[in-house]
């Protein structure tokens, strides 16, 4: 989630309800310890965000410990190590997927990182490289006899990337394996595929990545639904105050790159309102971020205006 959850999309997250645990964006262990400003830009984090996890990656055991120590220092309640990205530049430097082809390596991480700090150390990786390495068990196993406190399986190969479909069977593999805690990420598009995915692997909890941003609001409904209600279909109004909110804390935040985000978001948070075509063609349009948030502004006004009786 590179690019899409930092501290402003996480408070946004947080306060629409329904989230257990948030993560920072996908963070270079490497980097965090040399440049104060990466430091800055990957692990600032406010009070209201807890529970709170900082995702490295990274594939030296010594420099994944002492960021682990950074962030244990930091304030975080949990450490995780990221072994699911696919992207091939991080890859390439053996970080992300790239390293569920050297499972030893991955056991001197996971001791290294275990020992250096007192907060939880969790691990999220995918199944394996392809469907001929699959190594998810064996991984979870390594990770619960290393100390680490849970797992989280994304049920797709590094060779898939995003295509295909989530296979969910692994993950009910990987929770017939090991004791600890096993959470289910993959195709959870819903809130019956939140429960669907629990009944079918019998797994913990769930990991909700790219739907966030499409639908900011289904950590609550998942909320809703497991309790037995009928769970929330924002309405037009409803959308209209989520990307206001959002926009406004963005310019608040005054962070690098704020109008380039509210336009990357744009794509994201208009989908499914009709007429949201023209709503992001005068996103795109837009010279700053006043602009933008003007634009959205007029773009409800003529639409949600009560008309005089």
């Amino acid at each position: 989630m590179a690019g899409v959850t930092d501290t402003v999309f996480r408070r946004f997250i947080r306060n629409l309800g329904g989230c257990g645990l948030i993560m920072t964006e996908f963070t270079s262990a490497d980097g965090v310890l040399r440049d104060q400003r990466v430091r800055g830009r990957y692990l600032h984090f406010y009070e209201d965000e807890h529970p709170i996890s900082a995702q490295l990656f990274g594939s030296s055991p010594a420099v994944l410990a002492d960021a682990a120590r950074l962030v244990e220092d930091l304030g975080f309640d949990l450490v995780d190590l990221n072994l699911g990205c696919p992207a091939k530049k991080v890859v390439k430097c053996n970080g992300g997927s790239g390293l569920l082809r050297d499972l030893p390596l991955i056991r001197q991480i996971f001791e290294a990182v275990r020992a250096a700090v007192n907060i939880p150390f969790t691990v999220k990786f995918r199944a394996g490289w392809n469907d001929d390495e699959i190594v998810c068990v064996e991984l979870a196993r390594m990770a619960e006899s290393c100390g680490l406190g849970a797992v989280a399986l994304h049920a797709r190969t590094r060779e898939q990337g995003y295509s295909g479909n989530a296979h969910w069977e692994w993950i009910a593999s990987v929770k017939q394996a090991v004791k600890i805690p096993v959470v289910g990420n993959g195709d959870v598009r819903s809130p019956e595929d939140a429960c669907s995915v629990v009944a079918q692997t019998g797994c913990d909890a769930v990991m909700i990545g790219r739907m966030a941003p499409a639908n900011p609001w289904i950590f609550r409904q998942i909320e809703q639904y497991v309790s037995g209600k009928p769970y929330d279909e924002p309405t037009e109004a409803d959308r209209y105050e989520m990307i206001r909110t959002y926009f406004q804390m963005l310019l608040e935040e005054e962070m690098p790159g704020t109008e380039g985000k509210m336009k990357q978001f744009a794509s994201w948070f208009t989908h499914g309102i009709p007429g949201g075509a023209a709503l992001r063609k005068a996103i795109y349009d837009a010279k700053n971020g006043s602009e933008i948030l003007a634009s959205v502004e007029n773009f409800f006004d003529s639409r949600l205006r009560v008309p005089a009786r």
